[in-house]
């Protein structure tokens, strides 16, 4: 049967919900979303105690900052990479550098005004590394892959049925992109360039970007991200 996916908007994030066997979340959203994620949760009809996982794309402070909280109303485990396992256990403020003019001035304005958000520090549960880590016991055939460039522990999670959990891997929408694109703010573009080749030939169909509208992959900058 194949996976349902809610999508719940918590500020300017996109997190989701996979309900296969058992439901999973991708990400935690922004610092003091819990109250906004109980709502829209309850909307979707799935009770806290049925999310058994939290996977976490990436260290960033918008894709952390409730996942303490959640974890609490929910007893989830939370996974993330080695590589920005720091980050959440230390509560530290993360933000990638713009690789575009509007990454680059965008960031250099807000910066100030969000760092002084308190980030809740948390020990994850399961911690991720380069190998595929395989989540069927929730959401069968489904896989945790690692896709660093945004950072060097971002992940992706990509079902047999080709839907893509990508973070910033990708970015849709206000105030990011105009359009379905390569993210405006990344560690290293080129790897990210890498790792669509990678998702592509492995059968991403449709992309759940952490900000933005849901996209098929055609909607992408393909040329582009081949070269």
């Amino acid at each position: 049967m194949k996976p349902r996916i809610y999508t719940l908007r918590l500020g300017i994030n996109r997190c989701y919900i996979i309900k296969g066997k058992h439901a999973i979340m991708v990400d935690g959203g922004p610092p003091n979303s819990i109250n906004n994620f109980l709502k829209q949760l309850a909307a979707t009809g799935i009770e806290p105690k049925e999310i058994r996982m939290i996977v976490l794309t990436h260290g960033d402070f918008d894709h952390t900052g409730s996942a303490k909280a959640i974890k609490e109303a929910t007893g989830a485990k939370v996974a993330i990479h080695e590589n920005d396992c720091k980050l959440l256990e230390e509560g530290r403020f993360n933000w990638p550098p713009g690789v575009t003019l509007w990454g680059v001035s965008s960031r250099f304005v807000v910066k100030p005004f969000v760092k002084l958000i308190k980030i809740h520090t948390l020990k994850p549960d399961i911690i991720l590394n380069d190998e595929d880590y395989p989540i069927d016991e929730y959401i069968p055939g489904g896989k945790i892959i690692h896709t660093p460039g945004h950072t060097s522990g971002s992940v992706s999670i990509l079902l047999q049925t080709g839907e893509a959990f990508v973070g910033c891997m990708a970015h849709n929408g206000f105030p990011f992109r105009s359009s379905p694109g390569l993210p405006i703010f990344a560690e290293d573009i080129e790897q990210i360039k890498d790792n669509w080749n990678n998702l592509l030939k492995r059968g991403a169909k449709m992309i759940y970007p952490g900000h933005g509208n849901p996209f098929t992959i055609d909607k992408m900058f393909l040329k582009k991200i081949r070269t």
